[in-house]
């Protein structure tokens, strides 16, 4: 009866660990979270899995909490697991944090932040 719960138990962490894997995950962005830049044009931003742009959102806030004004968040042509989200102001300096919700192409949504600064 032992083996049969460790087996069980073990089989259920594997599903629930294979569940959390299949969600998109920030692979790379640029700026780079936590770097110190001259103002970007754009955010682009590099997931682990395909991207649905209609149905995924990201929002700037810069110094001092204050909104950023941002283009539409688009879908790089060669590579659907990356968006472009274009400044329509070059980013004064200060520090900046990036919001983000995505959503795959097999129907999951995931959301994570992070920070970059502006010299």
């Amino acid at each position: 009866m032992r083996n049969v719960i460790v087996v069980t138990t073990a089989v259920a962490a594997l599903a629930l660990a294979g569940q959390a894997a299949a969600h998109a995950r920030l692979i790379v962005g640029s700026p780079k979270a936590g770097a110190t830049v001259a103002p970007p044009k754009e955010l682009k931003l590099q997931y682990s899995e395909t991207l649905v742009p209609q149905a995924s959102s990201v929002t700037v806030t810069g110094p001092g909490g204050a909104a950023v004004a941002t283009g539409k968040l688009v879908l790089d042509a060669k590579d659907k697991r990356t968006v472009h989200v274009p400044f329509t102001a070059a980013p004064a300096p200060g520090a900046y944090k990036v919001s983000w919700t995505m959503k795959t192409a097999d129907g999951h949504v995931t959301d994570g932040t992070f920070a970059f600064t502006v010299k």
